[in-house]
Protein backbone atom coordinates (compact mmCIF):
# COMPACT_ATOMS: atom_id res chain seq x y z
CA UNK A 1 0.00 0.00 0.00
CA UNK A 2 0.84 3.48 -0.89
CA UNK A 3 1.88 6.01 1.83
CA UNK A 4 1.14 9.66 2.31
CA UNK A 5 3.78 12.00 1.77
CA UNK A 6 4.64 14.81 3.35
CA UNK A 7 7.84 17.17 2.80
CA UNK A 8 7.69 19.32 5.82
CA UNK A 9 6.32 18.71 9.75
CA UNK A 10 7.86 15.92 11.76
CA UNK A 11 8.47 12.30 12.00
CA UNK A 12 5.10 10.34 13.11
CA UNK A 13 6.37 8.34 15.88
CA UNK A 14 8.14 11.72 17.24
CA UNK A 15 4.31 13.30 16.51
CA UNK A 16 2.85 10.43 18.62
CA UNK A 17 5.31 10.30 21.18
CA UNK A 18 4.77 13.94 22.14
CA UNK A 19 1.02 13.37 21.94
CA UNK A 20 1.69 10.98 24.94
CA UNK A 21 0.23 7.87 23.32
CA UNK A 22 3.75 5.93 24.10
CA UNK A 23 7.53 6.62 23.65
CA UNK A 24 8.60 7.14 20.27
CA UNK A 25 10.27 3.71 19.87
CA UNK A 26 6.78 2.34 21.30
CA UNK A 27 5.73 4.24 18.17
CA UNK A 28 7.53 3.05 15.56
CA UNK A 29 5.92 -0.50 16.96
CA UNK A 30 2.73 0.50 16.89
CA UNK A 31 3.49 1.96 13.14
CA UNK A 32 5.16 -1.51 11.77
CA UNK A 33 1.83 -3.16 13.45
CA UNK A 34 -0.58 -1.71 10.78
CA UNK A 35 -1.97 0.17 14.02
CA UNK A 36 -1.50 4.02 12.51
CA UNK A 37 -3.48 5.35 9.69
CA UNK A 38 -2.46 8.88 8.07
CA UNK A 39 -5.11 10.91 5.76
CA UNK A 40 -6.80 7.41 5.79
CA UNK A 41 -4.10 5.22 4.34
CA UNK A 42 -2.13 2.49 7.00
CA UNK A 43 1.14 3.02 7.56
CA UNK A 44 3.87 0.05 7.27
CA UNK A 45 7.07 2.02 7.81
CA UNK A 46 7.86 5.17 10.33
CA UNK A 47 10.11 6.93 7.63
CA UNK A 48 7.66 9.72 7.16
CA UNK A 49 6.85 13.08 8.04
CA UNK A 50 3.30 14.36 8.84
CA UNK A 51 2.61 18.10 8.88
CA UNK A 52 -0.48 20.33 10.39
CA UNK A 53 -3.72 19.58 8.90
CA UNK A 54 -3.38 15.76 8.33
CA UNK A 55 -5.55 13.32 10.08
CA UNK A 56 -4.09 10.85 12.04
CA UNK A 57 -5.56 7.97 13.56
CA UNK A 58 -4.29 5.42 16.00
CA UNK A 59 -6.03 1.81 16.11
CA UNK A 60 -9.01 3.87 14.47
CA UNK A 61 -9.14 6.62 16.91
CA UNK A 62 -8.15 10.31 15.68
CA UNK A 63 -4.93 11.42 17.51
CA UNK A 64 -5.86 13.47 20.94
CA UNK A 65 -5.56 17.25 21.23
CA UNK A 66 -2.71 18.09 22.71
CA UNK A 67 -2.41 18.93 26.56
CA UNK A 68 0.30 21.04 27.94
CA UNK A 69 3.72 19.05 28.97
CA UNK A 70 3.48 17.76 32.68
CA UNK A 71 6.25 16.03 34.65
CA UNK A 72 5.32 14.20 38.39
CA UNK A 73 7.54 12.75 40.45
CA UNK A 74 6.77 9.76 42.02
CA UNK A 75 8.70 7.53 45.10
CA UNK A 76 8.35 4.06 43.59
CA UNK A 77 8.50 1.44 46.16
CA UNK A 78 10.37 -1.67 45.74
CA UNK A 79 8.31 -4.84 44.10
CA UNK A 80 6.67 -2.52 41.21
CA UNK A 81 8.31 -3.26 37.96
CA UNK A 82 8.41 -0.21 35.68
CA UNK A 83 6.47 -1.17 32.82
CA UNK A 84 2.70 -1.10 31.48
CA UNK A 85 2.17 -4.62 31.54
CA UNK A 86 4.39 -7.40 32.83
CA UNK A 87 4.13 -10.84 31.32
CA UNK A 88 5.15 -12.24 34.70
CA UNK A 89 1.81 -10.50 36.49
CA UNK A 90 3.61 -8.92 38.98
CA UNK A 91 2.48 -5.25 39.63
CA UNK A 92 3.47 -2.40 37.83
CA UNK A 93 4.27 1.45 38.66
CA UNK A 94 1.29 2.19 36.46
CA UNK A 95 -0.91 0.10 38.71
CA UNK A 96 -0.16 1.59 41.78
CA UNK A 97 -0.93 5.92 40.07
CA UNK A 98 -3.98 7.55 41.40
CA UNK A 99 -6.98 7.33 38.70
CA UNK A 100 -6.48 10.93 38.56
CA UNK A 101 -3.42 11.20 36.27
CA UNK A 102 -3.42 11.42 32.42
CA UNK A 103 -1.74 8.17 30.53
CA UNK A 104 2.08 8.69 31.35
CA UNK A 105 5.14 7.59 30.65
CA UNK A 106 8.38 7.16 32.76
CA UNK A 107 11.67 9.18 32.30
CA UNK A 108 13.91 6.07 32.27
CA UNK A 109 13.05 2.96 34.36
CA UNK A 110 14.12 1.73 38.29
CA UNK A 111 14.12 -2.30 38.55
CA UNK A 112 11.72 -4.05 40.27
CA UNK A 113 13.94 -4.41 43.71
CA UNK A 114 15.09 -0.95 43.37
CA UNK A 115 13.00 2.30 44.59
CA UNK A 116 13.07 6.01 44.76
CA UNK A 117 12.58 8.94 42.75
CA UNK A 118 11.03 8.15 39.14
CA UNK A 119 9.72 10.91 36.91
CA UNK A 120 7.00 10.45 35.05
CA UNK A 121 5.73 12.88 31.96
CA UNK A 122 2.60 12.93 29.12
CA UNK A 123 5.17 13.84 26.69
CA UNK A 124 7.06 10.88 25.36
CA UNK A 125 9.45 13.48 23.37
CA UNK A 126 10.45 14.60 26.57
CA UNK A 127 10.98 11.28 28.35
CA UNK A 128 13.29 10.67 25.69
CA UNK A 129 15.29 13.83 25.62
CA UNK A 130 15.65 13.36 29.17
CA UNK A 131 17.24 9.85 28.93
CA UNK A 132 19.89 10.51 26.80
CA UNK A 133 23.32 10.94 28.82
CA UNK A 134 23.83 14.05 26.42
CA UNK A 135 21.14 15.99 28.45
CA UNK A 136 23.93 15.68 31.54
CA UNK A 137 21.91 15.08 34.15
CA UNK A 138 23.16 13.50 37.47
CA UNK A 139 21.02 10.01 38.87
CA UNK A 140 22.07 10.17 42.48
CA UNK A 141 21.54 7.30 44.31
CA UNK A 142 21.79 5.58 47.90
CA UNK A 143 23.02 2.68 47.88
CA UNK A 144 23.64 -0.35 50.53
CA UNK A 145 25.90 -2.79 50.01
CA UNK A 146 27.00 -6.12 51.56
CA UNK A 147 30.89 -5.90 52.37
CA UNK A 148 33.57 -3.82 53.17
CA UNK A 149 34.42 -1.26 50.35
CA UNK A 150 37.59 -0.57 49.20
CA UNK A 151 38.04 3.60 48.60
CA UNK A 152 40.92 3.16 46.07
CA UNK A 153 38.39 0.86 44.00
CA UNK A 154 35.61 3.04 44.55
CA UNK A 155 37.90 6.33 43.28
CA UNK A 156 38.78 4.60 40.07
CA UNK A 157 35.59 4.60 39.49
CA UNK A 158 35.41 8.32 38.47
CA UNK A 159 37.69 6.96 35.20
CA UNK A 160 34.73 4.62 34.34
CA UNK A 161 34.77 0.81 34.25
CA UNK A 162 34.36 -1.94 31.43
CA UNK A 163 32.43 -5.09 32.78
CA UNK A 164 31.48 -7.81 30.32
CA UNK A 165 32.46 -5.70 27.23
CA UNK A 166 29.98 -3.19 28.48
CA UNK A 167 31.68 0.47 29.05
CA UNK A 168 30.50 2.46 31.92
CA UNK A 169 30.98 5.81 31.95
CA UNK A 170 32.27 8.24 35.04
CA UNK A 171 30.63 7.09 38.08
CA UNK A 172 31.19 8.99 41.64
CA UNK A 173 30.99 6.80 44.57
CA UNK A 174 31.31 7.99 48.56
CA UNK A 175 31.32 6.10 51.04
CA UNK A 176 28.58 7.43 54.03
CA UNK A 177 29.53 4.86 57.03
CA UNK A 178 30.05 1.42 57.40
CA UNK A 179 28.11 -0.87 59.62
CA UNK A 180 28.85 -4.33 60.80
CA UNK A 181 28.09 -6.30 57.48
CA UNK A 182 26.74 -3.50 55.67
CA UNK A 183 28.38 -0.16 53.99
CA UNK A 184 26.26 3.01 53.09
CA UNK A 185 27.22 4.86 49.65
CA UNK A 186 26.43 7.55 47.53
CA UNK A 187 26.49 6.88 44.26
CA UNK A 188 26.30 9.63 41.18
CA UNK A 189 26.27 8.94 37.71
CA UNK A 190 25.19 10.38 34.21
CA UNK A 191 24.36 7.46 31.52
CA UNK A 192 21.93 4.77 33.92
CA UNK A 193 22.49 1.74 31.82
CA UNK A 194 20.82 -1.41 32.79
CA UNK A 195 21.44 -2.23 36.25
CA UNK A 196 24.19 -0.49 36.24
CA UNK A 197 24.81 0.34 40.43
CA UNK A 198 24.22 -3.22 40.94
CA UNK A 199 26.56 -4.49 38.05
CA UNK A 200 29.47 -1.96 38.97
CA UNK A 201 28.96 -2.51 42.68
CA UNK A 202 29.24 -6.32 41.86
CA UNK A 203 32.16 -6.06 40.06
CA UNK A 204 33.68 -4.88 43.03
CA UNK A 205 32.91 -7.72 45.11
CA UNK A 206 30.07 -5.70 46.42
CA UNK A 207 26.27 -7.11 46.64
CA UNK A 208 23.47 -4.44 46.51
CA UNK A 209 20.75 -5.04 49.14
CA UNK A 210 19.21 -1.76 49.26
CA UNK A 211 19.04 0.99 46.23
CA UNK A 212 17.12 4.18 46.70
CA UNK A 213 17.24 6.84 43.92
CA UNK A 214 17.06 10.62 45.52
CA UNK A 215 17.44 12.28 42.52
CA UNK A 216 17.41 12.69 38.50
CA UNK A 217 18.75 15.39 37.81
CA UNK A 218 17.71 18.88 39.51
CA UNK A 219 14.53 16.72 40.72
CA UNK A 220 14.86 15.65 44.57
CA UNK A 221 12.77 12.54 45.84
CA UNK A 222 12.80 14.53 49.53
CA UNK A 223 10.01 13.55 51.62
CA UNK A 224 7.95 12.36 49.23
CA UNK A 225 6.72 8.90 50.81
CA UNK A 226 6.39 5.95 48.99
CA UNK A 227 3.49 5.38 46.72
CA UNK A 228 2.91 9.15 46.76
CA UNK A 229 2.91 11.28 43.68
CA UNK A 230 3.98 15.25 43.54
CA UNK A 231 3.49 17.19 40.35
CA UNK A 232 6.03 19.46 39.21
CA UNK A 233 5.01 23.25 38.25
CA UNK A 234 5.03 24.32 34.88
CA UNK A 235 7.07 27.57 35.85
CA UNK A 236 9.82 25.23 37.84
CA UNK A 237 9.95 22.85 34.93
CA UNK A 238 10.82 25.54 32.29
CA UNK A 239 13.24 27.41 34.78
CA UNK A 240 15.04 23.57 34.95
CA UNK A 241 14.99 22.60 31.48
CA UNK A 242 16.47 25.66 30.71
CA UNK A 243 17.36 25.61 27.18
CA UNK A 244 16.44 21.67 27.03
CA UNK A 245 12.62 22.66 27.34
CA UNK A 246 11.39 21.61 24.09
CA UNK A 247 8.82 23.88 22.53
CA UNK A 248 4.86 22.76 23.25
CA UNK A 249 4.13 21.09 19.79
CA UNK A 250 2.06 21.72 16.70
CA UNK A 251 -0.22 18.74 16.89
CA UNK A 252 -1.92 17.37 13.73
CA UNK A 253 -6.19 17.46 13.73
CA UNK A 254 -7.11 14.28 14.23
Amino acid sequence: MSEPAAEKGERIAKVLARAGVCSRRDAEKLILAGRVAVDGKVLTSPAMNVAAGQSIKVDGKPLAQPEARRLWCFHKPRGLVTTHRDPEGRPTVFERLPKSLPRVISIGRLDVNSEGLLLLTNDGELARRLELPSTGWVRRYRVRVQGKPDAAKLAALAKGVTIDDVAYGPISADLDRQEASNAWLTVSLREGKNREVRKVMEHQGLMVNRLIRVAYGPFQLGNLAAGEVREIPGKVITEQLGEKALPQPQRPRG
